[in-house]
């Protein structure tokens, strides 16, 4: 009699095993992705609080899908061990993530395009009508191409935005509320926090006569700082969304983006 519990209770013990180690482990399916419905039913990993969290909240069947990270790095190790079936993030990050682990591929057209700007704090008119004239003279002079060049495409690291030599930043500070894990547009680098945003960010201040002091935080913190006051602009490759801008006002926007799936090959 107890011999035949024993090898009732083994057979149980490894049906459990077998169907958990079937339903948990995710690192030998392949994922095929060419429209937005293929993703309704995937467990999705995201940068909590960006636009592929909220674009793919209203598509999958439950929230239960969606797994928000504090780092895109850690969504696509996440995919890399099995835990998620693919990644959603931004296009430029997603090239990065991809250029790093040959076993990553990236899925594009899938999602509209969007534009990037700079929050300020909800009615501050005058902070916007400056940064906006500042952000037009560079647009018109190629100060924005060259740095956003100097990060992505065919002239990566042949320009870097440096303050011109006899700037009057005696305005005081401004301080700048970022999320330095999104590659290129900011990143860690040793102990600095650079970028295309940053860059722009400076060469901004340089224009308008004020230093720039860059804060580092989590994505989904930016919009708060910014409307209490405790900085002055977030720049993080922020999507203009109708969500946003009832939260915030944004200048005019500087590049063009848009969201992409990241799967294993």
């Amino acid at each position: 009699m107890k011999m035949k519990k024993l090898v009732s209770l083994m057979l149980v013990v490894s049906c459990v095993f077998a169907l958990t180690a079937c339903g948990s482990d995710k690192k030998d399916e392949k994922v095929e992705v060419t429209k937005k419905e293929d993703l309704a039913n995937l467990t999705i990993g995201v940068q909590q609080g960006t636009t592929g969290d909220l674009n793919c909240s209203d598509i999958v069947k439950k929230d239960s899908q969606m797994k928000r990270y504090p780092k895109g790095s850690s969504a696509v190790q996440a995919m890399q061990a099995g835990k998620i079936d693919c990644v959603v993030i931004d296009a430029q990050p997603a090239k990065k993530f991809v250029e790093k682990n040959k076993d990553l591929k990236m899925i594009e057209g899938i999602f509209d395009d969007e534009q990037y700007a700079i929050c300020v704090k909800k009615g501050n008119t005058k902070l916007l009508k400056e940064i906006n004239t500042a952000l037009e003279a560079l647009k018109k002079d190629g100060t924005v191409d060259k740095i956003i060049g100097n990060y992505i495409g065919d002239d990566t690291g042949k320009y870097q935005y440096e303050t011109p030599k006899g700037t009057d930043v005696s305005k005081g500070t401004l301080v700048m509320a970022t999320n330095a894990e999104f590659e290129p547009y900011e990143y860690h680098e040793g102990d600095k926090i650079v970028g295309i945003d940053v860059d722009m960010a400076q060469a901004i201040c340089d224009k308008m006569g004020y230093k720039l002091k860059v804060q580092d935080m989590e994505f989904d913190s930016i919009l708060p700082t910014v409307a209490t006051g405790k900085a002055d602009f977030g720049a993080a490759g922020m999507t203009v969304t109708d969500e946003r801008k009832e939260n915030a006002d944004f200048t005019d926007t500087y590049a063009n983006a848009s969201q992409v799936v990241i799967v294993k090959k």
